[in-house]
């Protein structure tokens, strides 16, 4: 099974690159249901190899400047405040055991994990119909970017989604940036996102599995260079759309999964 994983990990990055942004969402199933690591560990695991391979994936973006320092700052900061919150205080305030009826108890693992195929739906939603018509660039509306900021940042904070396939969308709707430019700027958002989460979860480090955490990462961006130099000789609009119902599969497997096996 671990075999399976590392191949997975260089789908992930495979994905990252070809699409720039969906891809992140299968490393915690991966980490969860191949490697059978805790949910609430394995989130950062997930927020490592999201912020590491975002990060470097930015790098050819910042030199050929197509980077918008300005939005990452506003739509970052706020996402930040909510990242640091929603890892420092909310995921411990979840209980243990969350009661529903006398007979339905969720686990915190298994609230996790719903919560991780809803936003896997919502991702897959995002693929699948992905029509977004770019308007007139215009005054940035700063309080919708503020509120998408803290929705992402918590988003990430909770169950590790770097959140590109809805921060993508939301600058190109909201501020009619090109798809490139929204692309790169959403690539530096998540790699600070990610990897502030996880330095902000310090309680963590040694239950860590380093050597698998490192494997797994260097894996991931080498898939993702795959994926960068393949995009740029197909088509990957019609690829975002499939992926996006294999994503809305996998969403409703997670359920499934979830509510039988517990």
């Amino acid at each position: 099974m671990e075999i399976i994983g590392y191949i997975l990990a260089i789908f992930v990055g495979i994905t990252l690159g070809l699409m720039g942004s969906g891809g992140s969402i299968l490393t915690l199933p991966i980490f969860v249901y191949i490697f059978q690591i805790d949910a609430v560990l394995a989130v950062d695991y997930s927020l490592f190899i999201i912020g590491i391979t975002a990060l470097i994936g930015s790098i050819q973006h910042i030199k050929n400047r197509k980077v918008d320092y300005r939005t990452a700052l506003t739509f970052g900061l706020p996402s930040l405040l909510a990242v640091y919150i929603s890892r420092r205080y909310l995921v411990p305030l979840i209980p243990a055991e969350i009661a529903l009826s006398e007979t339905v108890t969720i686990t915190k693992n298994m609230a996790l994990m719903l919560v991780f195929a809803f936003v896997m739906l919502l991702s897959a939603s995002s693929m699948i119909r992905q029509k977004m018509i770019q308007k007139p660039v215009s005054s940035p509306s700063t309080g919708a970017l503020l509120v998408f900021g803290l929705f992402i940042g918590a988003l990430t904070g909770l169950v590790g989604a770097g959140g590109g396939f809805l921060i993508i969308p939301s600058l190109v709707l909201l501020l009619g940036m090109p798809m490139k430019r929204a692309v790169a700027t959403s690539l530096v958002i998540i790699a600070v996102n990610s990897l502030f989460g996880f330095a902000s979860d310090f309680r963590h480090y040694e239950l860590l599995n380093w050597p698998l955490l490192v494997g797994f990462c260097l894996l991931t961006i080498g898939g993702f260079f795959i994926g960068n130099l393949v995009s740029t000789k197909i088509d990957s609009s019609r690829l975002k759309v499939g992926f996006g119902w294999f994503l809305l599969i996998m969403s409703i497997y997670i359920m499934l999964s979830e509510f039988f096996n517990h």
